[in-house]
């Protein structure tokens, strides 16, 4: 065999070794983006499948996937109690990564000065607050669960005014169990809009006398640090 046979077949040999090699990387890339988003899709997409409104309709699901990190499952569930001036809904979210968001919303005989003597300062180190017509929110600072609490006026149906020893309102507080996806202040925001979707949804429930139109979201608590 003379050399420029020789030197031909080497070069197909070459060629066809590299091309085995591309088409090997090509595939072996394939099977790991298939992998990943496998993984993904069933390891760390539990909150994505919950319904687009969780907690009987009251609370937006792009609510709870800023609050709770990704999960491979997670379950909803709320609960109402009572009605009128006894009324609570609760609603919470567990994963199977050991976090929960939880939260309450209930009608309560009492005043904005005594909401704010309780949640409107915390042993950690103070709360921040920020109201809008009337409606007000209070989030503990250096809590790790987001704390948050929200303070809306409300005689509910059937209860005269003149009943109440102080200003009915619906009172709402919730948190997180466990580890949050974010933390600081981008939990304490998430939580708060959380309670307060249940502070609107059962301002409704009360059927509260005299009834305001509520704004679509709070204030940002960065826009008042």
């Amino acid at each position: 065999m003379d050399r420029g046979t020789k030197n031909k077949e080497r070069s197909a040999t070459s060629e066809y070794t590299a091309k085995g090699f591309v088409i090997s990387l090509t595939v072996l890339c394939l099977v790991g983006a298939a992998a990943w988003f496998g993984y993904v899709h069933i390891f760390t997409k539990g909150l994505e499948r919950l319904p687009p409104k969780v907690c009987d309709g009251a609370v937006d699901r792009q609510v709870v996937i800023r609050t709770l990190p990704s999960t491979r499952t997670a379950e909803e569930g709320s609960n109402q109690r009572h009605e009128r001036e006894d009324l609570m809904f609760s609603c919470h979210i567990h994963t199977s990564a050991g976090s929960i968001l939880s939260g309450m919303a209930r009608v309560e005989d009492a005043s904005l000065q005594q909401w704010l003597n309780h949640y409107g300062s915390s042993a950690d180190g103070g709360a921040i607050r920020v109201s809008v017509g009337g409606v007000e929110a209070s989030a503990e600072l250096d809590s790790s669960s987001g704390s948050s609490s929200v303070y809306i006026p409300c005689i509910p149906r059937g209860v005269r005014a003149e009943d109440a020893n102080e200003t009915y309102a619906i009172i709402a507080e919730s948190g997180v169990i466990g580890h949050g996806r974010a933390s600081g202040a981008t939990l304490r925001q998430a939580v708060t809009d959380f309670a307060y979707q249940l502070t609107k949804h059962t301002y409704q429930m009360a059927e509260c006398q005299n009834s305001r139109t509520l704004p679509e979201k709070l204030p940002r608590y960065e826009d008042h640090t």
